[in-house]
């Protein structure tokens, strides 16, 4: 199944069970699980959104977008990552005066919503926790995020059923989402990290431009950029000078083999003929 097919799919499921969440919400009367209800019906559209752009990311490089649609994916990414960003730090200034001020819990319709709650979510984390795209990836930590939620609700409907201790409501929704600003924080970084072109985190770049100057007869690397379109597929441009020209195939096969050590699968190689000529060509100073 398509990483687009998969995200539809949860998409479908988190819309559904946020309307769920709606009516039953006013049922038990339950002004948290209202409030989550709107929570999730946002996040759906988020997902909605995710995609299709991971639909559109599976296209071909045409007229318009020469590279190719694979960033679209990255952007998915993004946008999740800080709808889980906001979200989480929302949890946190909301629930912080509620240490001191607890409200009552509706714990019986908590118990039964929380059960199904855990089922969807999980269903929908497993659909995405095998994806090889950032944007599942993210989603899967997503939903992470919400089953952590709901297991913390039963625990506490469990609790609040024997004793009335509603402290515990606001303090577990703050340790969950500190706990999941802690797993998505790092992850928004490396993902603006590679939207913004940056060198990915598993290419080490000084120990790949070492490796390039042992290269028999190459005198000097005069550029080298190495960035990814989605964090899986990485590039790569070289331009480097030869103490001898005839050597230039034999030279392009041992840096053809060096990048597929570093899981670089698009590779272009340039051969100057001066280090002036190459500022020359390519307008540096």
């Amino acid at each position: 199944m398509t990483s687009s097919k998969k995200i539809m799919i949860v998409f479908i499921l988190n819309l559904c069970f946020s309307i769920i969440e709606f009516i039953y919400g006013n049922i038990f009367l339950s002004g948290a699980i209202l409030a989550d209800s709107i929570h999730d019906f946002g996040d759906a559209i988020a997902i909605g959104f995710s995609a299709f752009l991971e639909k559109t990311a599976s296209r071909n490089e045409d007229s318009k977008f020469s590279l190719g649609y694979k960033r679209f994916s990255l952007l998915g990414a993004l946008i999740t990552s800080l709808i889980l960003l906001s979200g989480s730090s929302w949890v946190i200034i909301e629930n912080i005066p509620k240490l001191w001020n607890p409200k009552f819990v509706n714990y019986q319709g908590m118990t039964i919503l929380s059960i199904i709650a855990i089922f969807v979510n999980g269903l929908a984390s497993i659909a995405t926790h095998s994806g090889k795209t950032k944007n599942e990836e993210i989603l899967s930590l997503h939903f992470l995020e919400d089953i952590l939620g709901w297991i913390a609700i039963l625990i506490l409907s469990l609790i609040l059923n024997l004793k009335p201790w509603y402290f515990l409501d606001p303090l577990l929704s703050i340790l969950i989402s500190i706990f999941i600003l802690s797993k998505a924080t790092p992850k928004f970084i490396s993902n603006l990290k590679i939207f913004l072109d940056g060198v990915p985190d598993s290419i080490n770049y000084q120990s790949l431009s070492y490796d390039l100057k042992q290269v028999p007869h190459i005198k000097s690397i005069n550029q080298l950029n190495v960035w990814s379109m989605d964090g899986i597929d990485n590039k790569i441009i070289i331009h480097c000078c030869l103490t001898n020209y005839n050597f230039k195939d034999e030279c392009k096969q041992s840096i053809r083999q060096i990048c597929k050590n570093y899981n670089i699968s698009s590779i272009t190689i340039e051969i100057d003929t001066s280090i002036e000529d190459h500022k020359k060509l390519c307008n540096t100073n």
